[in-house]
């Protein structure tokens, strides 16, 4: 079923290939836009799973550029809408947004404006999208289409409900019937019918792109000295790189980028705690200069579409695969390499089940969100390609191995573990199913500690049985057998291991385990992912002063540099290096608008 019929005279004026051509710079479609768009343009309700940095924004704005009236956007990112808004006008486009951040004088302008048809796209924060004012404002006006995007925060199933989204559907009752689009980077099945269930979309046209990232590179590490291996891997590849590191805690945000400050790294915290106005700040840096690394608790990402993040990087465990992939997908917007580094132990482990166990969630909900993580640690634990794991997770088969993580890098080598196993599982029983993997290591090694002699386990048979491995060796063989579910934590007391079902079959001989082996971390080889992207001196240099020139116009006009050109154009003005505006035209992200604008300054850089 078509929610409405079209005025064919008016869409032929346009057609979305030359949209794309002279307003936003591309020449191509990636999949499956093209195909989208037709469908919006024909008046069909549409569903699209895309991956971050997959162009989702360009399905809705080339219909709401060809078709009459004005283009409602529903996000809850305020720092999203932001930035797509000061984007689309400097293609010259009239777009505006409401949300909380403007102020009452800036809310009348736009208000005005709004039923006089003056907007083309407006994006508006759920909340205020359901105010009485608002929807008084917008039923003399003429809406082209609706796009809901951050789709999946309608599930009370996905990691980021929000129960405005409930309401949306009462909202799209009162329009006239155009076409709705759903969007969403992250939704496994079941949120995906979700969705477009309690959207009560009409027929809808179902887009599910691949979950792939091909130039984001995978790798998960064991912490040993996470201060060090950070240091490591930024030395290694991103020493002059924005970046966003995760932290856990408040407290290990604020240490960290303190650590990294000492260290020369330009780094900035983020989390809930800080004052509104730093916060605010510190995302308006991270946004507007180079070199940048938020170091930021999940409270940061949301929103940011900043193109030339380099990487990446996890000091704690996610939450779930969603959470991980989603916040992985802010490294590398713009297709060039960049990386997802994480580094988990296994107290993260245990912390992120007991944080799940005294959370506040029904039973049903607790359950599920055991199971996310058990996904999660898989793909940790895993003896397999990484993008075969995570992209397995959303349903989707890779074929091959992706020789882009660090599995495929390094192949891992297993061995038989079934004496180490019996071993530990022995000590976790002849303890009495009563301590920690610190304890329990320190009778296997042998060590004589306060907590050893007060309860006599010095005197226990398993005591100095594993003296021919070492602390990191015996953490590791704990740390599988608990994620393999050989091992459980006690939730009701932190930290403490104790045997399942499945044990009895490994202590008696009738099952043998297969373990990877762990080694140390040693210096790490750089990767290429510097922001140098030329090995020709001359070209980098050339690079650089454009860098420049587009950082000083950014600075004037207060806009970040990425929306005055991206990475990926500035590179291709270096390749090309055109001498005129005809020329310049041809460069990937470089429409009317912005030649108009900046043709003529960058071309006198060029021919310098």
């Amino acid at each position: 079923m078509v929610r409405s019929s079209r005025d064919k005279n008016y869409l032929s004026q346009n057609t979305p290939q030359t949209v794309l051509e002279k307003i936003f710079g591309f020449q191509t479609f990636r999949k499956p836009q093209k195909e989208i768009i037709t469908q919006i343009l024909n008046g069909h309700d549409v569903f699209v799973l895309m991956p971050t940095g997959g162009g989702k924004s360009i399905c809705y704005q080339i219909p709401a550029l060809i078709l009459p009236g004005t283009a409602i956007i529903v996000s809850p990112l305020i720092s999203l809408m932001e930035n797509q808004v000061h984007a689309l006008k400097q293609l010259g486009v009239a777009s505006e947004y409401l949300n909380s951040s403007l102020s009452y004088q800036q809310i009348g302008t736009i208000e005005t404006a709004i039923p006089k048809g003056d907007i083309k796209i407006l994006y508006v924060t759920p909340e205020r999208l359901l105010t009485t004012r608002f929807q008084k404002l917008i039923s003399t006006t003429k809406i082209s289409l609706v796009a809901i995007d951050e789709a999946h925060c309608i599930s009370q199933w996905g990691h980021d409900f929000r129960p405005e989204y409930l309401n949306l559907t009462n909202f799209i009752h009162t329009i006239p019937k155009v076409p709705i689009i759903a969007l969403t980077a992250t939704a496994v099945f079941s949120t995906q019918s979700e969705i477009i269930e309690k959207l009560q979309l009409i027929d809808p046209k179902v887009f599910i792109s691949s979950y792939d990232r091909p130039n984001v590179h995978y790798k998960v590490v064991l912490k040993q000295n996470v201060k060090k291996q950070l240091y490591d891997f930024l030395t290694a590849d991103h020493s002059d790189d924005s970046g966003i590191i995760y932290c856990l805690s408040r407290k290990k945000v604020e240490g960290i980028a303190d650590w990294l400050c000492q260290k020369g790294y330009n780094a900035l915290p983020y989390h809930a705690g800080l004052d509104d106005a730093v916060r605010r700040n510190n995302q308006l840096r991270f946004l507007r200069e180079e070199s940048i690394i938020i170091v930021a608790t999940i409270a940061f990402g949301m929103g940011i579409d900043k193109p030339n993040v380099r990487f990446v990087a996890h000091l704690d465990l996610p939450k779930s695969m969603e959470n991980y992939y989603q916040e992985t997908g802010r490294a590398g917007r713009d297709g060039l390499k960049s990386n997802a580094w994480l580094a988990y132990s296994l107290s993260d482990i245990i912390l992120n089940r007991r944080i799940i166990q005294e959370g506040d969630s029904e039973v049903k909900l607790k359950i599920r969100e055991f199971n996310k993580l058990d996904a999660l640690l898989a793909f940790c634990e895993s003896h397999h390609c990484r993008r075969k794991v995570l992209l397995n997770y959303f349903n989707e088969d890779y074929p091959t191995n992706c020789q882009n993580c660090d599995i495929c890098d390094h192949p891992v080598q297993t061995y038989d573990a079934t004496t180490q196993a019996q071993k530990a599982l022995s000590c976790v029983y002849r303890a009495g199913q009563r301590f920690g993997v610190g304890h329990l290591v320190n009778i296997l090694s042998g060590k004589i500690t306060r907590q050893v002699e007060k309860y006599n386990h010095d005197k226990l048979s398993t005591f100095a049985i594993g003296e021919d491995l070492g602390e990191i060796e015996w953490k590791s063989i704990f740390r599988q057998l608990l994620i393999n579910g050989y091992l459980t934590v006690n939730i009701d007391e932190y930290g403490i291991l104790q045997l399942t079902q499945k044990s009895k079959a490994v202590l008696n001989g009738k099952e043998p385990i297969l373990l990877k082996h762990e080694h140390r971390s040693t210096s790490i080889k750089p990767r290429g992912n510097k922001s140098k992207y030329f090995k020709d001196s001359e070209k980098q240099d050339l690079f650089e002063l454009l860098r420049k020139l587009r950082k000083d116009i950014a600075g004037e006009q207060q806009v970040p540099p990425y929306i005055i050109f991206s990475d990926r154009t500035l590179i291709e003005l270096v390749e090309i290096q055109p001498q005129s505006l005809g020329e310049m035209i041809n460069i990937t992200g470089i429409g009317n608008s912005k030649l108009e604008r900046y043709g003529t300054d960058f071309l006198e850089v060029l021919k310098q």
